[in-house]
């Protein structure tokens, strides 16, 4: 009897010590692990930031078990189209992302990055985010530090001086090199200096991300001008916010995807990325030629001020708006006025009777130059078409991006996309419409941006990678943050994992920042 009881504790010894240790176990999840391949039933071990198994997992035990369920297990979300350089210090938890399910981020876009990439990723690093943080360098950033807002070709010493800058950024950790090509400065550049700059960045294996110049009437060519810049640098390409604006231009999503499988044909490293929704945000000074922004705020006035320049301006602006197909600027809307904030969530229409002028599109250009007189505003532009996101968002090289930053709750009117971006196309697009698989958005979604940006250590659920995990009901998940009411945070997201720490624990954040930077080739 004493033998058989010894021989039972060696086995239980023997079995204990075969338990695997590990952080987290996710049991019984429908794995989808990025690659969209088929779901299918397992587990996850996390230990120190990493995962360190995919599978049926009986050997392990765990400090903290998670029963997954009835829900998905997936890599944590890229959003590879950010604006997060100042909220991200004002809020680092960075809630709107997480309850989204977005555990990395890029950001840097439209041309606007940190001025400093090495001071910006060392606060970065000792802010500890709620999320991980990539940058591009930004060629507006850069052009500004070397021309300010000069409408003008540079010199060939201001150009070395921009080739410079960017080189230096891309060694601080950039991941690639972004425009935005319709704001100031960067409307005034040409072609061959955007070239000349995306080379630099090309030699340290960087992508070129684009705002593109021209979105609405004249998309074609600026489309064909990214790829060709892309070509010209020998270096991947990346468009940003994918789109066809302005009703004259309903329909030619197919025209423009074209271009993009084309280049893909011939040989040439061409992605995408979207929001989905039919209605984009930026500023108000837009709606005014280019020439009318160049130099600072004193210099814009001045030219509001004159006469005939102000008319000149009224004539051009009258001129797009007729082009684009619209009667008024009813589809402008803004999301955040400074100077009055009663007229955030209120079109220029709105805005324009409010004040007592006669409702027609003259005179809501004269509203327009007022505002813009008075510092400017944040708009939200209703001009998209339905069909169109839909056709785009079918691409399977389309990533997912908000264009958003962090924003503060309850301040001002938005674009819902801030909060809603993943959820939506989980909830509205994938469950409801049934327009891509689940599979093919969450690929989408974490290792094709992974891919894209080289972030070699995220965007799949494999042994050795990044513990950035996600854990939500398909069948309720839904975005909640509408036009009308755009400060609400996603619905159905369980669980989120950043580097292996609890951000989001039964649907509540932790207020843990377990985020970090990532750098790009060079850093590395």
């Amino acid at each position: 009897m004493m033998k058989w009881l010894t021989g039972m504790a060696l086995l239980c010894s023997i079995s204990a010590f075969a338990q695997q240790p590990c952080d987290v176990l996710i049991r019984n999840g429908r794995i989808v692990d990025g690659t969209g391949n088929s779901w299918f039933y397992g587990d996850v071990a996390v230990k120190e930031g990493k995962i360190i198994a995919v599978g049926k997992l009986s050997g392990y035990s765990a400090t903290k078990t998670i029963d997954a369920q009835k829900m998905i297990v997936a890599p944590g979300f890229i959003d590879v189209h950010g604006h997060v350089e100042s909220g991200i210090f004002e809020r680092p938890t960075a809630d709107n992302y997480i309850y989204d399910g977005v555990t990395t981020i890029v950001t840097g876009n439209c041309g606007s990055s940190a001025d400093d990439l090495q001071k910006f990723f060392s606060r970065v690093d000792s802010l500890h985010a709620g999320i991980n943080i990539a940058s591009l360098v930004g060629h507006n950033t850069v052009r500004a530090q070397v021309m300010h807002r000069d409408n003008r070709a540079p010199t060939l010493a201001e150009q070395q001086q921009m080739d410079t800058l960017v080189a230096k950024a891309m060694q601080d950790g950039a991941v690639g090199f972004s425009t935005g090509l319709i704001y100031i400065p960067g409307a005034f550049s040409k072609t061959d200096e955007v070239v000349e700059l995306a080379k630099s960045a090309a030699q340290y294996n960087g992508v070129y991300a684009s705002h593109i110049r021209n979105e609405e009437n004249k998309v074609v060519d600026a489309v064909n001008e990214a790829i060709n810049i892309g070509r010209s640098a020998n270096m991947p390409v990346e468009i940003s916010h994918f789109k066809v604006s302005g009703k004259a231009n309903w329909g030619r999503s197919n025209e423009i995807l074209g271009l993009v499988q084309q280049a893909r044909k011939e040989g040439w490293d061409v992605t995408i990325d979207q929001y989905p929704y039919t209605a984009s945000s930026t500023n108000l000074g837009v709606r005014l030629p280019d020439w009318a922004l160049a130099g600072g705020q004193d210099s814009i006035n001045a030219r509001l001020h004159n006469a005939a320049t102000r008319a000149q301006i009224k004539k051009e602006m009258l001129d797009q708006l007729h082009s684009y197909k619209y009667k008024n600027y009813s589809y402008c809307v803004v999301a955040y006025y400074s100077a009055d904030t009663s007229f955030n969530g209120k079109s220029i229409t709105d805005i324009n009777k409010l004040m007592g002028r006669k409702s027609n599109a003259k005179h809501e250009a004269e509203t327009i130059m007022d505002m813009v007189e008075k510092g400017g505003a944040q708009m939200v532009y209703h001009g998209m078409n339905e069909e169109d996101v839909r056709y785009i968002m079918q691409y399977p090289f389309c990533m997912v991006g908000a264009d958003a930053g962090v924003p503060t709750p309850g301040k001002g009117m938005p674009h819902p996309r801030a909060y809603g971006t993943n959820a939506r196309i989980l909830g509205k697009y994938v469950r409801e419409a049934k327009l891509i698989p689940l599979e093919e958005a969450i690929r989408r979604m974490t290792s094709l941006a992974a891919q894209k940006f080289q972030l070699k250590d995220r965007g799949l659920l494999r042994e050795g990678m990044a513990a950035d995990i996600v854990i939500f009901d398909d069948q309720t998940i839904d975005d909640k943050a509408t036009f009308e009411v755009p400060h609400q945070y996603s619905n159905g997201m369980q669980y989120v994992l950043v580097n292996g720490q609890l951000e989001l624990e039964n649907g509540r954040h932790t207020g843990l920042r377990s985020g970090t930077p990532l750098y790009g080739p060079a850093k590395r």
